[in-house]
């Protein structure tokens, strides 16, 4: 009977699941019908945002060229999609510390040595740290975008969705052709209107953008030197701790307790030892004053990884776990250090329907998942972890076949 009610109800609420998904995909679609063909024309959204531009002071050149904008169905579509496999850890790590970053970074740590070395001195940022933004966030300026940023953040603007946030990205993009003379096709860059090699928000670029080859102009597309400095002074202005790393790749003992792992339970090191864990060659932790948290982002059977205070100022740039790692890794590579000491397991990717349906059956077991939205986000690892350890099993968090047959297709 307990069986059975479960099913009943785990069934229950996978059908609300779907019915939901296919409610809020029928939404959007007639959302972005409204949003740009509705209520308010793009035309006339575009009238409004010229008289918000007016009233800002803009001058009456860029007011007029906000005027000549095209709505970008394209992007859209990319604000809208929803990728039907969740990409593993071992995925997204593959295509970006790749050998060719690895090697260019290296040449280019070594061709803008001493210009580093002054922005170490200046921000506290070591140079491949920089290096490794840069390659991760445009292949060291090769791939910075060629979509009009004028045009796809009127879009983005125009539709309701994040209106305000855009809104305000697009008025930043018009002070910028303002304060350094960019033409209208100058302003390229990312369908979310991300710019130049360190692919900024135009709002960011205003703040934190720096002359970095005493030009007096900021130009992220054109001077690696601007960019470099920029980065430096951004991640500064973050909260970046001088003297501590990133994080490191770990070992941990077979009777490892893993529901000490997550980004919500940092210790400090010492305390780490005492649960067995070693650097990655099986030498002991630093004895150093720090907090770490552990993060098994594979599962048990991959990488492990203690991240310090500087991993959360990654994160603040970009708030993906995986970038941030990767971000941390590719920094080492480029400085040196060898590939990492644990390989991937060989394991597929579930689909977002499959992470929808663990998640609800989570919640039907009486774990709290967070979102039912087909990620698995540190709430999700968490309950599945919290899940695990009900069961008596290895509690590492990570949800994979294995997982999704027993949680969600009980034996009968």
């Amino acid at each position: 009977m307990i069986k059975k009610a479960w099913c009943a109800r785990t069934l229950l609420a996978m059908w609300v699941a779907l019915f939901a998904s296919e409610a809020l995909a029928a939404e959007k679609s007639d959302t972005v019908e409204k949003n740009l063909a509705g209520e308010e024309t793009f035309p006339q959204c575009i009238q409004r945002l010229q008289g918000e531009a007016r009233e800002k002071g803009l001058p009456d050149n860029l007011v007029a060229a906000l005027g000549t904008v095209k709505p970008l169905k394209k992007t859209i579509t990319y604000d809208r999609n929803q990728p039907e496999f969740v990409q593993t850890f071992a995925g997204y790590y593959d295509n970006r510390v790749n050998s060719y970053r690895i090697q260019k970074g290296r040449s280019l740590l070594a061709k803008h040595r001493e210009f580093l070395a002054e922005l170490t001195r200046e921000y506290g940022i070591p140079g491949q740290y920089l290096v490794s933004f840069w390659g991760m966030e445009s292949n060291f300026g090769r791939h910075i975008g060629k979509i009009a940023i004028l045009d796809t953040l009127a879009t983005l603007s125009c539709d309701t969705r994040r209106s305000q946030f855009f809104t305000s990205e697009l008025f930043s993009a018009l002070e910028l052709m303002d304060r350094y003379k960019f033409s209208v096709s100058d302003m390229q860059g990312s369908w979310a209107g991300a710019i130049g090699q360190t692919q900024f928000l135009p709002s960011v670029y205003l703040k934190f953008g720096v002359d970095g080859d005493n030009d007096q102009r900021v130009d992220l597309w054109g001077s690696e030197k601007d960019a470099l400095r920029s980065a430096a002074f951004f991640l500064q202005q973050l909260g970046w701790k001088p003297g501590l790393r990133w994080g490191r790749e770990v070992q941990l003992p077979e009777d490892f307790p893993y529901e000490v792992s997550g980004t919500q339970n940092p210790q400090p090191l010492q305390a780490w030892q005492e649960l067995g864990v070693t650097q990655n060659d099986g030498s002991p932790l630093p004895d150093a004053d720090v907090e770490a948290a552990l993060l098994v982002p594979v599962g048990a059977d991959g990488p492990k990884f203690l991240v310090y205070d500087n991993f959360d100022i990654i994160m603040k740039w970009n708030r993906s776990q995986f970038y941030a790692l990767s971000v941390g890794v590719l920094a080492d590579r480029i400085n040196g250090a060898g590939r990492l000491q644990q390989s991937f397991p060989d394991v597929s990717a579930l689909t977002s329907d499959q992470i929808v349906q663990i998640q609800t059956a989570l919640t039907s077991e009486g774990f709290e998942p967070g979102k039912i939205d087909g990620q698995p986000g540190p709430q999700t690892t968490s309950a599945i972890r919290d899940y695990q350890k009900s069961k008596n099993q290895q509690a590492d968090g990570f949800a994979d076949q294995e997982l999704f047959d027993d949680l969600v297709k009980p034996s009968e």
